[in-house]
């Protein structure tokens, strides 16, 4: 199969070598069917995030506090609609998609979720879990906010160019939603009962925001990596997250 992009050569033989697609037009079935798999995903957790977090802004202690909940609730909808944009060209309806399922659903504390999926969205299954109050909500933003950064700096070169530019552009505004949750966590920690909880809370977030990476060995990655859409390995992506939060944590007194 070829496209106008790739003149005579197989487009796999095309993303191998580092190609890139730029519209609807020259993506292949089964290419469309993994991106829209890859955008759904994001658009679906951006929105849950939102949802989620919408209830930190009453927990807010303080104005400052405040802002930045409503900041990042705010943020992640507009995000997830960047992306909504994209998927209407390859014939998403925006309006019926927002409303398709509850955003703000979430299972108890102690719900084993499935990672591969849970419910009829696509969401992260980090996301279906609840926050419990402010230091929670904090540590969770903290914790979640470093993976994303990690999946969006990822596939911010996939080879979709609409999308990695859109993400590429979403970047920074996601690095400074975590960077408002580490301000916030610092003042937490500062306070002997804030480490305690919020040593509780890292103990309770840390293992179900490794799952979000997926499996070590993964059939889909090798598949997303022949696309040009992935590069770098679950695995790896985790190892290095974890060493960074751990990082993080560990300069707080909360590791």
């Amino acid at each position: 199969m070829t496209s106008d992009a790739t003149g005579s050569m197989p487009i796999g033989d095309y993303l191998a070598r580092g190609g890139k697609l730029t519209s609807p037009e020259n993506v292949p079935p089964r290419y469309r069917g993994e991106l829209l798999r890859l955008m759904s995903s994001f658009v679906d957790s951006e929105l849950a995030g939102s949802a989620g977090f919408a209830d930190a802004i009453n927990w807010a202690p303080g104005i400052r506090e405040r802002i930045a909940a409503s900041r990042i609730t705010l943020e992640k909808a507009d995000h997830a609609e960047r992306v909504l944009d994209l998927m209407e060209d390859f014939g998403t309806d925006k309006a019926l998609y927002n409303k398709a399922h509850d955003w703000a659903a979430r299972v108890s504390r102690d719900t084993s979720v499935d990672p591969k999926r849970q419910g009829g969205d696509m969401r992260l299954s980090v996301f279906h879990y609840p926050l419990t109050g402010w230091t929670d909500a904090v540590v969770m933003n903290v914790l979640m906010g470093l993976a994303t950064l990690f999946a969006l700096e990822e596939l911010s070169h996939c080879s979709y160019q609409p999308f990695a530019d859109v993400l590429g552009d979403i970047l920074p505004r996601e690095r400074r939603h975590m960077e408002l949750g580490l301000e916030g966590l610092e003042r937490i920690a500062a306070r002997e009962d804030g480490r305690a909880e919020a040593r509780d809370s890292t103990a309770y977030w840390m293992p179900r925001v490794a799952e979000t990476f997926g499996p070590a060995r993964s059939a889909r990655f090798e598949r997303l990596r022949e696309m040009g859409l992935r590069h770098t390995d679950n695995e790896t992506m985790r190892r290095a997250w974890r060493a960074e939060a751990e990082s993080r944590l560990g300069a707080l007194d909360l590791g």
